[in-house]
């Protein structure tokens, strides 16, 4: 079966370090068939990385969002040094909010035709960041769950520039209060998937999930079930790499589970066109 990581990040997104050319020969060693690397775009938190006024610092650098012009230049020196022995596709994940999505839209039409693949994800809302702990602070766990999720369905309501939804329970990952029925915001997440499904677009299965504790993958099974039920069939499997050990790391456990699922294969892109690799 066909071995494609497509949820990967480089020293061009701002929470990585792993040179893109190391990434390929990595890919190369696991014997990946295909990644497509999806640098981070969050807009309201970073700056572009152009016009970096306003940004935070680390370790002495700003946090903007992904060089663009430098990131896709490197991409095509390395595909024309290692292309013939893996597939290395561009991408980017955008980390999109309600108050953003024009600034994104502006973005796809201005990259949209450069890139093979685009992740829409949630991680932030109100500009406050989930991994830093800001968007739960005085929030309860209903509140952490249900302001996700409308902020998703809001985003998905007014904003079609992407391919599938990035990691959809992301929030579970950052509720310290424990684990949160899913019984509780499965109304909001059926409507979530409905739109993806009406509007021709898929969802992710994002292996972190096992890496980060959770016990399964994001989304997880649950929601996974009722994507399917609901006639949801296009699925890519990322790692959500941001260093060696992470890349290509379950794929082939997540595509067993969604064969027992009943799905009939992974997808991969090319200039946004879904291609289907069965089982």
């Amino acid at each position: 079966m066909l071995l494609a990581d497509y949820h990967v990040h480089t020293g061009f997104s701002d929470d990585s370090t792993y040179p893109l050319r190391q990434v390929a020969l990595d890919a190369i060693r696991l014997n990946l068939d295909e990644v497509c690397f999806t640098e981070h775009v969050d807009y309201g938190v970073k700056p572009e990385w152009d016009d970096p006024a306003g940004a935070r610092f680390e370790d002495g650098s700003p946090v903007t969002n992904c060089p663009y012009e430098p990131y896709l230049a490197e991409l095509d020196r390395v595909r024309d040094e290692l292309g013939g022995q893996v597939a290395l596709h561009a991408g980017l994940e955008l980390g999109v909010q309600t108050t953003t999505i024009d600034q994104n839209r502006a973005l796809m039409e201005r990259l949209g035709e450069r890139l093979d693949f685009v992740i829409c994800s949630i991680h932030q809302v109100g500009n406050r960041e989930f991994w830093n702990g800001d968007y739960q602070r005085d929030r309860t766990q209903d509140e952490i769950h249900r302001a996700y999720y409308e902020e998703l369905l809001g985003v998905i309501e007014r904003f079609d520039g992407y391919d599938v939804l990035g990691h959809l329970d992301l929030v579970r990952r950052y509720d310290l209060y424990g684990d949160y029925p899913f019984e509780r915001v499965r109304d909001v997440v059926a409507e979530i998937l409905r739109h993806v499904v009406a509007d021709g677009k898929g969802i992710e299965v994002n292996t972190s999930g096992i890496r980060y504790g959770l016990g399964e993958f994001q989304p997880g099974r649950a929601v996974l079930e009722l994507y399917r039920d609901l006639g949801g069939r296009i699925v890519t499997v990322g790692s959500d790499s941001h260093r060696p050990e992470h890349l290509g790391s379950y794929l082939r456990l997540a595509q067993r589970e969604l064969a027992e699922l009943g799905f009939e294969g992974i997808w991969t892109f090319r200039r946004h066109e879904g291609e289907l690799h069965r089982f």
